[in-house]
C-alpha cells in the first residue's frame, strides 16, 4: 500500500454555491413540504427513522458518524420506481430510489451511468445506498451497452433533466441542487456531463475511463475514484490525468482504492459509498456536517491507497 498524499492547492476564489433568492424559496418549500405521488408500484424498503433536520437550509437527516455513513443503509426508508426506456428520450429509462419521507422537504437528485456492456443492476447497490442518506437516485440503463462516454455523458443530462421535470418523483426533487456519477465510461461520461453543465453541485467518476485526458474546463466539484490495480482504465493512464487536470481553482478529490480492480464499484464498497455520500452531502446539499469525512483528508484507512484534494473546501 502507498503512503497517503495530499495536495492542498491555491486556488483562486470559487465559484457562489447559490444564490441567496434560490436559497430562501428552496428554505420556504422545505419547511412546507412536498408530497408528489408516485408509481403505485413503487415499493417501500424498511430503514431506521430519519430524525430531524439540522440547521443548515438543506441538511437532511441526523448528524453524521463514521458508522452511519459506513452503514448499509441510511436513515431514510426508501421507495424505487421503474421508469420504461419507451416513456423516455435520450437514455435508456431505469430505476428511481427516492426517501419515502415528505417532512423534510426536497432532496438532492442524482443520476448514475453504468460502464461499458453493463446495465443499471451493476449500480443498484449504490443507487439504493445513497436514496437512503437523503437524495433522490436515478440509476439508469443506457440507450446501448456500448454507448461511448460523450453519448453516456448526455444521457445522464437527460436523465436528470426527465427526473426534475417529468417524472413522479420530480415533486421532491430540488432541481438545483443535482449532481452525476458512474462507472467506467459511464465515468468517462460524467466528466462529459460535468463539463457541459457547470451548473451541477457534484460529479463522482468511478474508476472512470476516457481517451480524453484534459478536463480543464471542469468547474463542479469532482471527487475521482480510483483503483490501484485498474487494468482496464489504469490510474496513470485515467484517474490521476483526470484530477491533475481539474483547476486546483475547482473543488477535487482523488481516492484511489488499495489493491482494487476496474469492477470495485460494481459490488458494495463501503469506501466508494462512504467517501461518495460524504462528497454529495457536502457539495449538493452544502452539508458542512460531513466536512469532517473529507478534510483533513482521511488517514488510516488501509483501504486507501493515495488520497488528493484541494482542501479546506470553500
Amino acid at each position: 500500500m502507498q503512503p497517503y498524499r495530499t495536495t492542498p492547492q491555491a486556488r483562486a476564489p470559487r465559484r457562489s454555491r447559490r444564490a441567496t433568492t434560490v436559497a430562501t424559496l428552496t428554505l420556504a418549500l422545505a419547511l412546507l413540504g412536498t408530497g408528489g405521488g408516485l408509481a403505485p408500484a413503487a415499493q417501500a424498503v424498511a430503514a431506521p427513522a430519519a430524525q430531524a433536520a439540522a440547521a443548515g437550509p438543506y441538511d437532511r437527516g441526523p448528524d453524521p458518524t463514521n458508522a452511519s455513513i459506513e452503514a448499509v443503509r441510511g436513515p431514510f426508508a426508501i421507495a424505487e420506481t421503474n421508469v420504461s426506456s419507451l416513456r423516455v428520450t435520450g437514455f435508456g429509462g431505469g430505476t428511481i430510489y427516492y426517501p419515502t419521507s415528505t417532512s423534510e422537504g426536497t432532496f438532492g437528485g442524482i443520476a448514475i451511468a453504468p460502464g461499458y456492456t453493463a446495465s443499471k443492476s451493476s449500480m443498484a447497490w449504490l443507487a439504493s445506498r445513497l436514496a437512503s442518506h437523503g437524495f433522490v437516485v436515478f440509476n439508469i440503463d443506457t440507450i446501448t451497452t456500448s454507448d461511448q462516454p460523450a453519448s453516456r455523458g448526455r444521457q445522464l443530462l437527460a436523465a436528470l433533466d426527465y427526473l426534475v421535470q417529468s417524472s413522479s418523483a420530480a415533486s421532491r426533487v430540488d432541481a438545483g441542487r443535482l449532481g452525476v456519477m458512474g462507472h467506467s465510461m459511464g465515468g468517462g461520461g460524467t466528466l462529459e456531463a460535468a463539463n457541459s453543465r457547470p451548473q451541477l453541485q457534484a460529479a463522482v467518476p468511478l474508476t472512470a475511463w476516457h481517451l480524453t485526458k484534459s478536463w480543464s474546463g471542469i468547474r463542479v466539484p469532482t471527487l475521482i475514484v480510483g483503483a490501484e490495480n485498474d487494468s482496464i482504465a489504469s490510474v496513470s493512464l485515467h484517474s490521476k490525468p483526470f484530477y491533475n487536470s481539474i483547476p486546483a481553482s475547482s473543488e477535487k478529490a482523488y481516492l484511489e482504492l488499495d489493491g482494487a480492480s476496474h469492477f470495485a464499484p460494481n459490488s458494495s464498497n463501503t469506501t466508494i459509498a462512504k467517501y461518495s455520500i460524504s462528497w454529495l452531502k457536502r457539495f449538493v446539499d452544502n452539508d458542512t456536517r460531513y466536512e469532517q469525512f473529507l478534510c483533513p483528508a482521511p488517514r488510516g484507512d488501509r483501504n486507501i491507497s493515495e488520497y488528493q484534494d484541494t482542501c479546506p473546501h470553500s
